[in-house]
């Protein structure tokens, strides 16, 4: 490359030949002099690559309204509940792990008291709407400064949302009832072993055979709602000239907690189809700051880069997905565990937290608000892939992100592809997309120099 004032740009295929510096500033946001420290793909440890070497074909498996293992289907115990029989719900193992039994209150016959005394703890609630509590007027039977219960159960009230904004047997019932298409009232009580204690798994699954009962966790609603509730709505837009060029800012709110997203469009969604696509996850670190732990502003930048090369496309930015889901504190926590030894999928077990608990229905929700059909994934992820196939969109085809390894991040990419099965894959060349620095520590064309270690 001939030294001059005119740079060169290079982030993947694309170029901006005589481009003013401030259209090669990204170079510097997400460039830690990696001349010195880029290391190629292939140099990721072969021992610790998946056995398997792409996305999933097309099954049911990941149709989310098949049951997790050793449960019946939602679809299953809401026809029971219209049919006035009884379920058993179970809640998360990190949550109580117990199981309730619940039916739909206009059902409720003098049997099924009977048989919700002699299975359960003897305390039978009802759990309706804030509106038919305030009609009713029944106060709450403990004030919630008062209520010493662990989790804080209002006893005489379901929260707002049902299990998408708290995931307990409460809202379960009323939300079952709904879902029935019976008046939004449930009843429920505790199930209680033998011994007088509670009763958990597998005992409720040997309970429930024995009764003939369907049994269901409240994981399994929350994904049947959130697969079929409308979750955003559209709060507003504008354009935004970028660095990348000219895109429309679509802002979409969520119905549930209110968090704002946005969704970046070039050119005309059109008729939906093979739309290419990148929905990503916030990572202020990342993102914002250019931490070289990870790949994810990499990532965002490249993106944003292919797309406005196609002319067409979307990138669906979602917040509240810090750290996998765990949040920004979470996720620094994990970085001084990681600093100790541990990858980034120990240090999250490690402190008591999910590996991955990002949810994609608002994004999915958002796609198909904006005319999306079918897409062109541009990820490296297979369980974003799977998650918003689960929502009614179909991927067309998946778009590798190649960015560059540095010793930085390097454990951290061997860690996604071994233990959470990441797929990388590379350029039209063979050759990873890579931002360059010349000696000046400017932008180059010119081939990296990369080290294997």
């Amino acid at each position: 490359m001939e030294k001059g004032s005119d740079w060169n740009c290079v982030y993947g295929a694309a170029h901006w030949n005589d481009s003013p510096p401030w259209h090669c500033m990204i170079a510097f946001l997400y460039e830690f002099d990696m001349r010195c420290s880029l290391i190629l793909l292939g140099a990721l440890s072969a021992d610790m690559a998946p056995t398997t070497s792409g996305f999933p074909s097309e099954n049911d498996e990941f149709d989310l309204d098949l049951p997790s293992e050793g449960f019946s289907s939602i679809p299953e115990a809401i026809e029971d509940i219209r049919q006035g029989k009884m379920v058993v719900v179970v809640d998360d193992e990190d949550r109580e792990n117990e199981g309730d039994l619940i039916m739909a209150a206009s059902k409720v016959t003098p049997e099924a008291m009977a048989f919700f005394v002699k299975h359960g703890t003897g305390i039978v609630c009802v759990s309706m709407e804030e509106q038919d509590l305030e009609r009713l007027q029944l106060p709450l039977m403990v004030n919630h400064r008062e209520n010493e219960e662990k989790l804080r159960t209002a006893f005489t009230i379901s929260v707002g949302g049902g299990v998408l904004k708290r995931a307990g047997h409460t809202e379960a019932a009323v939300d079952l009832s709904v879902l029935a298409g019976l008046e939004p009232v449930g009843v429920l009580c505790e199930v209680v072993d033998d011994d007088g204690s509670m009763a958990r798994l597998p005992r409720l699954r040997e309970f429930a055979q024995q009764e003939k009962l369907k049994i269901v966790s409240i994981a399994d609603l929350i994904r049947y709602r959130r697969k079929r509730d409308r979750l955003v709505e559209h709060a507003s837009a504008a354009r935004i000239p970028t660095m990348w060029g000219p895109f429309t800012a679509h802002c979409y709110r969520s119905i549930l907690d209110g968090i704002e997203h946005i969704a970046m469009v070039k050119g005309e969604i059109g008729d939906g189809l093979d739309i290419l696509v990148r929905v990503h996850s916030e990572c202020l670190t990342g993102d914002i700051f250019g931490s070289a732990r990870c790949d994810c502003g990499n990532q965002l930048a490249l993106a944003m880069q292919q797309i406005e090369a196609a002319g067409r496309g979307v990138l669906v930015y979602l917040r509240g997905h810090e750290g996998r889901g765990i949040g920004l504190g979470h996720k620094l926590r994990a970085y001084n565990l990681q600093d100790d030894g541990r990858d980034t999928v120990e240090a999250n077990e490690e402190l008591g937290l999910p590996v991955d608990s990002r949810e994609y229905g608002i994004g999915a929700q958002i796609l198909r608000d904006l005319g999306v059909r079918t897409m062109k994934l541009m990820t490296n992820n297979p369980a974003k892939y799977i998650g918003l196939k689960g929502y009614g969109l179909a991927v067309a085809g998946r778009v590798p992100l190649v960015t560059p390894i540095t010793k930085d991040n390097k454990r951290y990419l061997e860690t996604k592809r071994a233990k959470m099965g990441h797929v990388y894959g590379s350029d039209a060349n063979g050759r990873p997309a890579l931002i360059t620095n010349n000696k000046n520590g400017r932008p180059s064309g010119e081939s990296p120099v990369t080290s294997e270690s």
